[in-house]
């Protein structure tokens, strides 16, 4: 991953590592109509991790056409975040670790009723695996100072 923008690689890196916003996703549809949701993820090995249900209608999309465009940014001023295009496989996993490794990352661990119901044994679960094409960043902090109250 090489990205453009405000920030180089390892800038680049640190955010994904460390925030903890969805992505956003975007595909198409059979039909050819696009397509946009929200997903957790984890950046690895410079690849974006996402998971999902088997079930879910982003698996059939995926299967049909896997190019995709993802943006993953903040929600508060100052914005800043990393947007890009690129290609998803999708591949089942059966003892739903990466969604393990997810719910630690955005609930804090896997005792919760949601993480239990995701967990259940019933439910069948796949890992999305975004490798990005084109990584574009911005950081509008700088432009904004002033403008918006400090957050901690």
């Amino acid at each position: 991953m090489d990205p453009t923008g405000a920030w180089d690689r390892a800038e680049t890196e640190a955010f994904l590592e460390r925030e903890t916003i969805p992505i956003r996703l975007s595909c198409r549809t059979k039909g050819d109509d696009l397509w946009m949701l929200s997903l957790w993820y984890r950046y690895r090995d410079g690849a974006l991790w996402c998971a999902t249900s088997a079930e879910a209608d982003v698996v059939d999309y995926l299967s049909h056409d896997d190019r995709v465009a993802f943006e993953i940014s903040t929600n508060e001023p100052p914005y800043k975040g990393v947007r890009g295009n690129g290609t998803a496989s999708v591949d089942s996993d059966p003892d739903k670790d990466l969604l393990k490794t997810l719910l630690e990352r955005y609930l804090g661990g896997t005792d919760s009723p949601l993480a239990k119901r995701l967990l259940s044994p019933d439910r069948d679960e796949v890992r999305i695996r975004i490798d990005p094409d084109r990584v574009y960043t911005w950081d509008f902090s700088h432009r904004m100072a002033g403008s918006v109250p400090e957050r901690e």
